[in-house]
């Protein structure tokens, strides 16, 4: 049996993130933008913009301040 890697999927909390863009500066493929929405919190989180583009690399997972955003990845047949 063979197994693929899905397309990863990009988690945002807009309850964590403080919209500092740091996620947004770091991510080598450019799948994040600022929202034009504010947050609950008076932010304007991160969006996936390109989010087929994401490689799983979580370089914004590992440099998320706050722990606000996360990849998650599955294997399928």
């Amino acid at each position: 049996m063979h197994l693929k890697s899905a397309s990863p999927r990009i988690v945002i909390s807009e309850e964590l993130c403080k919209g500092c863009g740091i996620c947004i500066a770091l991510c080598p493929m450019k799948v994040l933008d600022r929202s034009d929405k504010l947050s609950s919190r008076g932010v304007y989180p991160p969006v996936s913009v390109n989010g087929n583009k994401c490689t799983a690399c979580r370089i914004c997972q590992h440099y998320c301040p706050d722990l606000a955003i996360y990849i998650v990845t599955e294997e399928k047949n």
